[in-house]
């Protein structure tokens, strides 16, 4: 937001220069970024009348010009300017003369001819392209026809000006005006806000009998107000108005527009005039859009609009697209002769979403969306057609159209002056709380030792005691109020148990080779059948967006893999044959009955080729039991316990390399080699193996705290013991029985070998395990360990059939 410092001096007596100005607006809550000077570097320029204009007799782009600029002789100056004329007032930089820049003028001669000065173009005074005309832009400035000559141009152009550029925080919509600001000024300087009142004269003709005005969605429009004003001429603004405008970043159009542009940044009030003639029967209807309903709006784009929107509308379709941009076939052009004058309130979350969907955003939609003065709607508009009928003549219909089906009360809050103590640590007196409340404009009464504060609606931010406490604090100054220590009992920053296990899960994945990414969490539905998921599958309950970007983005992921393995395929494009990635995020469960969906945090790694080769260590495969050994090395890091792997059967898996990973019985992942039809799908050469573990379940796990333990005084036993067993027994159903008959001495078993082939029969596997025995108070017999070994040997063979080897 732009404020003008002569524009506030309008309506405050201030009386400190714009740099202190700003540092008392910043401490008072109204962040100043910056203060810009637009005409400092600029001296010695005035207006002058270009008398005579003949060519250059050495050459032909050249002129010869003579101007009057108030002195007793005329100017000679040379120019290549082609936009001028004889009788045309511009800016003349005179001898000595200081431009933007740094660029200063000389006394020259041009190919023979002497130049006693320079006309000036409006980017030569430094001021902005974008808020000219294009041919005034390039081109030398023009100045109105009365515009008097000699005069100082830095003046008269609005140049010896301060530009404040403010940083609003969302809540304070009100001052993203120049009388909102001022109301701040006011109040900081203990000055009068000056505001005069509209002063309008008006014709004959009621406005009731010119216009209708119909709200049909008043859930989205509470307030429509319309003036007419007839017999008006468009023409250029004066000056003074158009200085004001570009000083707040506007580019002025024309007398008609520009006041419309004036009011809002004046009162924050958005209009919106529209040719009177062009409204078909003079009726106005506010309602919802229709779906698929076209407009063609003021920038000349066709625009499709939602059932979500509201219109604007006369009795053959829309005209405006409500809050936000008027249409082109209502637009004031040159040839309008009659007004109608628009001044509403629109549901800030109904601008928001229209802006957001259109991708079209406006002055007018930026204070909608922040909520305006519902109140002031009428002002505005009186306003307006004040000014209109001042600059653009015309006659002005007697009364308003005001359509205010639901009025709003102001609100009255308890002020209590030793709750505001108490907060602020520091005793504000009570009159001066009653003074700052006063000095925003705010109805103040007493009520014993209490006062009663009824806000304005053009504080619409401003609901509860404890806001009135922070208009106190800003107000009385921030930097009155004591530095104290803090008082109570404070806690020390630390993570969570769950922030701290995923810290930990992330420094394990790094620490065994893999690199962390982030992928999109909004992904194409075809992820389901490159990932060989069948149609049934629950994955497939999606939750889609409405808005999406593209198809490519348009269902949130409920699952992880994929975009690893595209990160994989990218890589594999570009001759990166090994790769191993993984990522800690969400996916997303739609939830029936429910809005949001269900976040789960996931673990997912993919891994494809070998491992680096180092100078003691060869390549060798990322396979099944490479991503399986991480898996286990991520849960011996965490502690858990009661942890088994099982085999498994998923569709995206290989189906006879792939386990699940259970803890107490509750599935908390799946790890394994991927299908190879997925394999297949992403393009990628060779085997892939992938791991997913469900956060919250490995939250829940039980992780016992860890205890120290001296280190053993007595030797361990070594046994080692070999079996056959039918194929189909699992390694880890063995080991759990040999884990219950070894009891506490059994301190671990390993498989050391599997061996398939001859000498052992068909149908039968040799495994061979690894024990260790030992005691805490002694040293193991042969006797203990032989006994220990003979009933796990009996264990194996009464539970899954097990012949000891000879």
């Amino acid at each position: 937001m732009r404020v003008s410092y002569n524009w506030l001096k309008e309506y405050v007596n201030i009386d400190i220069p714009a740099q202190e100005l700003a540092d008392r607006l910043t401490l008072s809550g109204i962040a100043v970024d910056a203060v810009d000077e637009p005409g400092a570097e600029l001296e010695n320029i005035v207006t002058g009348r270009i008398t005579k204009i003949e060519g250059h007799p050495n050459a032909d782009k050249l002129s010869v010009c003579s101007v009057d600029v108030g002195q007793e002789k005329s100017l000679q100056i040379v120019t290549g300017a082609t936009n001028i004329k004889e009788g045309d007032i511009i800016p003349v930089a005179l001898e000595g003369a200081k431009l933007a820049k740094g660029l200063q003028i000389k006394r020259s001669k041009l190919r023979g001819i002497e130049s006693q000065g320079m006309l000036c173009s409006g980017q030569e005074l430094g001021m902005e392209a974008k808020l000219m005309s294009p041919e005034m832009a390039h081109g030398i400035l023009i100045l109105a026809e009365d515009t008097p000559i000699g005069v100082d141009a830095k003046e008269l152009l609005g140049l010896n000006d301060f530009i404040l550029e403010l940083d609003l925080t969302p809540n304070r919509g009100d001052a993203l005006s120049v009388t909102g600001v001022a109301r701040d000024v006011a109040a900081i300087l203990n000055q009068e806000l000056k505001m005069p009142a509209p002063k309008i004269v008006v014709g004959d003709e009621n406005v009731e009998s010119l216009a209708k005005i119909d709200i049909e969605a008043p859930e989205l429009c509470r307030r429509y107000v319309a003036r007419v004003i007839k017999g008006v001429k468009i023409g250029p603004s004066p000056m003074w108005l158009q200085n004001r405008l570009r000083a707040v970043g506007i580019r002025p159009i024309s007398n008609v527009v520009d006041v419309t542009n004036y009011v809002m940044m004046e009162l924050g009030q958005p209009l919106h005039a529209f040719d009177y003639d062009k409204l078909k029967n003079h009726h106005i209807i506010v309602r919802r859009a229709e779906e698929g309903e076209k407009i063609v709006s003021l920038d000349d784009v066709e625009r499709t609009l939602g059932a979500e929107m509201l219109a604007i509308t006369d009795e053959a379709g829309p005209v405006a697209v409500a809050g936000v941009m008027g249409g082109l076939y209502s637009e004031v052009t040159d040839d309008t002769v009659n007004l109608l004058i628009e001044s509403a309130y629109f549901n800030p979350i109904c601008i928001r979403r229209t802006s957001k969907s259109l991708g079209l955003r406006s002055e007018s939609s930026a204070r909608f969306e922040k909520g305006i003065d519902i109140n002031g709607c009428l002002r505005a508009a009186d306003r307006a057609v004040e000014l209109m009928h001042n600059l653009a003549g015309g006659t002005i219909a007697a009364g308003a159209i005001d359509n205010f089906p639901a009025p709003i009360t102001e609100k009255t809050i308890l002020l209590r002056p030793e709750r505001v103590d108490w907060i602020l640590g520091v005793s504000v007196p009570k009159d001066e709380i009653y003074r700052i409340m006063l000095s925003l404009q705010f109805r103040v009464q007493e009520q014993g030792d209490n006062l009663l504060v009824t806000v304005p609606t053009f504080r619409p931010d401003i609901t509860r005691e404890i806001d009135l406490v922070e208009e106190v604090a800003r107000l009385y100054g921030f930097h009155r109020v004591p530095e104290t220590l803090p008082s109570g009992a404070s806690t020390q920053g630390r993570r969570t148990q769950e922030q701290q296990i995923t810290w930990d899960a992330r420094k394990l994945m790094i620490s065994c080779g893999f690199f962390e990414v982030v992928t999109y969490s909004f992904v194409h539905p075809r992820i389901f059948d490159l990932m060989n998921l069948p149609p049934d599958s629950s994955l497939r309950q999606v939750v889609k967006l409405q808005n999406p970007l593209s198809e490519e983005q348009s269902i949130m992921r409920t699952v992880m893999v994929p975009g690893l393995l595209e990160v994989l395929q990218r890589n594999l494009n570009r001759r990166l044959q090994n790769g191993a990635v993984f990522e800690i995020g969400r996916v997303f469960y739609p939830v029936s009955g429910q809005q949001l969906p269900e976040e789960v945090p996931v673990l997912a790694a993919v891994a494809i080729g070998n491992t680096p080769k180092t100078w003691n260590q060869p390549a060798s495969p990322m396979d099944f039991y490479f991503i399986k050994g991480v898996a286990e090395q991520l849960i011996d890091s965490l502690a858990l316990e009661g942890v088994e792997f099982k085999r498994h059967q998923d569709p995206s898996f290989h189906p006879g390399r792939c386990a699940k990973i259970e803890v107490n019985g509750e599935l908390m992942g799946v790890v394994g080699e991927l299908h190879p039809n997925v394999i297949d799908n992403y393009e990628l050469s060779g085997r892939a193996v992938a791991l997913k573990i469900d956060l919250n379940v490995l939250f829940r796990a039980n992780r016992p705290v860890k205890q120290y333990q001296g280190l053993p005084k007595f030797p361990l036993v070594e046994r080692d013991l070999a079996v056959l067993v039918k194929q189909q027994v699992e390694a880890s159903e063995m080991l759990a029985i040999i884990k219950r008959a070894g009891g506490n001495l059994l301190r671990g078993t390993d498989i050391f070998d599997v061996y398939q082939g001859a000498q052992v029969p068909e149908g039968y596997k040799s495994v061979a395990f690894s024990m260790k025995f030992q005691a805490d108070d002694r040293t193991l017999t042969d006797e203990e360990t032989a006994d220990k070994m003979k009933r796990i040997a009996k264990s194996l063979e009464a539970q899954v059939g097990a012949e000891l080897r000879k």
